[in-house]
């Protein structure tokens, strides 16, 4: 049998991403995406639904979003849908929640102003690599062409 878990959404934040620490140091972040959805009625009248989905986010892509995501910013998800269940402990009533577990969060608006100039895929690699590809000097008859300096 067929099985895929595969979510795509692009819509605006609920509020600021938050992230914490796990004991081992690993950055997990959490962050609210509202998709809206327009339609129009039998009546002809235009109505807007609005569906909130809890987003997870791990590692570098975490301390990322919490960088460059603000409430109401624009991001496109890509990930799992997850299901949580655990026990309340002041009621022990069996509590659940679904969610979207993120592999991959890209920013849609440019950061503010104030921030550095540096992409969520950039952000994403590991410290001390570089996101820049590697240009190779364009070749001539007479061999590779040297860059100039930029004035």
């Amino acid at each position: 049998m067929l099985e895929v878990n595969k979510v795509m959404m692009a819509g605006n934040l609920t509020r600021d991403p938050r992230v914490q620490q796990t004991p081992s140091g690993t950055a997990v972040g959490s962050f609210g995406v509202a998709l809206n959805e327009r339609y129009v009625t039998r009546d002809g009248e235009s109505r807007d639904q609005v569906c909130f989905v809890e987003v997870e986010v791990w590692g570098r892509q975490a301390e990322a979003c919490a960088q460059f995501l603000t409430k109401g910013a624009p991001a496109f998800v890509e990930g799992r849908l997850r299901h949580d269940r655990w026990e309340d402990k002041e009621t022990g009533q069996p509590r659940s929640r679904l969610f979207v577990r993120a592999d991959r969060v890209q920013f849609l608006a440019p950061p503010p102003a104030a921030g550095p100039t540096q992409t969520d895929a950039e952000a994403a690699l590991p410290d001390g690599v570089s996101g820049a590809p590697r240009r190779r000097p364009e070749r001539t008859a007479s061999g590779p062409r040297r860059r100039q300096p930029r004035s």
